[in-house]
């Protein structure tokens, strides 16, 4: 026999092999139908179409055979009960700001938003690599949900008022829609805080069931049309320096899945806090100067408003370590990390006004 025709059949007996493996991988993994409802609508950007994009992306790596349909807000559960209904079963998965939940699970909140605490490329360097994907899974190991982060978005705006707020003394008795923390640390000033969905807001505010309100970023805020009613908006989104969304899973179907599986939904959701945080950063500096086009006066909280929110919210923040060991552990270690990363954000990067004070203005 030759050198040849000893290749020639190495090579048949390789991709006889292949033939007989390659089948068996493709019937290895499983296929997967989920109806995923949200808390947003799809239709605002970067917050509730990351979902609908991941989706997408998910169908497309699988060849369909990983399948989440996305459900609108209401269609198959109120938009602010996903956690309950995915902890009791009542469906597999769902999608929604983590910290609607905080008078179940306290430490949610801080996973959502912190206030004063990190922003979005910090948070998620954190979970990676500073423990909290750990404290995440074990905060709601508890209630059945295996919680995957699954979008992060730029700071929201402070809020809309009808009035300029100059003291903090003027918040006094104004009824206000915030959420989680943010919402608790407003009402050391004397707010009415209540909490509602997206979809209700422009009605509450226009109807004066609120006087004023917060809710995501600018590009949402002018899709909400909370500009038509209110000509005060306020910055810097102190209460929510990054804005986080999580696909919630009942653990138990979590835990019936294949690896190979659960790895695409990872990963898939990996590249949704990419998408998220892309598109929502390159949309609000030309929402934001629609806005002043429109007539809105952009107002920016002054260092001593700023500085008693935080202290405000070092009060909340001490109250709810005290009430709950978890909520504690968390926000120890969030402010461990950001307190590390401190000095290279200082340094590391150009001052954030660098450029306008000493390039665009001299323009």
């Amino acid at each position: 026999m030759t050198v040849f025709t000893r290749f020639l059949g190495s090579v048949a007996m390789a991709g006889g092999a292949a033939t007989m493996v390659l089948p068996q991988a493709a019937m290895a993994q499983e296929e997967l139908r989920w109806q995923v409802p949200m808390s947003f609508a799809s239709t605002l950007t970067a917050l509730g179409d990351t979902m609908p994009w991941m989706a997408d992306q998910l169908r497309a790596a699988s060849g369909g055979r990983i399948d989440l349909q996305i459900a609108e807000p209401g269609a198959v559960v109120p938009a602010l009960s996903i956690f309950e209904n995915v902890s009791t079963g009542a469906i597999d998965a769902g999608y929604s700001f983590m910290g609607y939940e905080i008078g179940q699970v306290p430490a949610s909140a801080l996973f959502g938003a912190t206030p004063f605490g990190l922003e979005s490329n910090e948070f998620t360097a954190w979970l990676s690599f500073g423990g909290g994907r750990d404290l995440l899974v074990e905060t709601f190991a508890p209630f059945d949900v295996y919680p995957i982060p699954c979008g992060t978005i730029s700071p929201e705006a402070a809020g809309w008022f009808r009035t300029e707020m100059t003291k903090v003394e003027d918040f006094a008795g104004l009824k206000f829609r915030a959420a989680s923390v943010g919402g608790e640390i407003m009402k050391e000033f004397g707010m009415s805080v209540t909490m509602m969905p997206g979809g209700e807001l422009y009605q509450a505010l226009e109807t004066g069931v609120l006087d004023a309100t917060e809710f995501s970023l600018p590009t949402v805020d002018e899709q909400l049309g909370f500009f038509q009613i209110a000509k005060f908006y306020y910055l810097p989104g102190w209460h929510q320096p990054s804005t986080n969304q999580f696909l919630y899973v009942n653990a138990g179907v979590w835990e019936g899945l294949e690896p190979e599986t659960q790895s695409m939904i990872e990963m898939a959701c990996m590249a949704a806090n990419a998408y998220s945080i892309s598109r929502a950063e390159a949309l609000q500096g030309a929402a934001l100067a629609r806005f002043e086009a429109q007539g809105v006066q952009l107002r920016v909280y002054n260092d001593e408003m700023l500085l008693s929110f935080y202290e405000a919210g070092q009060k909340v923040f001490e109250r709810r370590s005290a009430e709950d060991v978890q909520f504690g552990k968390v926000y120890s270690s969030m402010m461990a990390f950001q307190r590390e990363h401190a000095t290279w954000k200082e340094l590391g990067y150009l001052p954030r006004d660098w450029m306008r004070v000493n390039v665009y203005d001299k323009e």
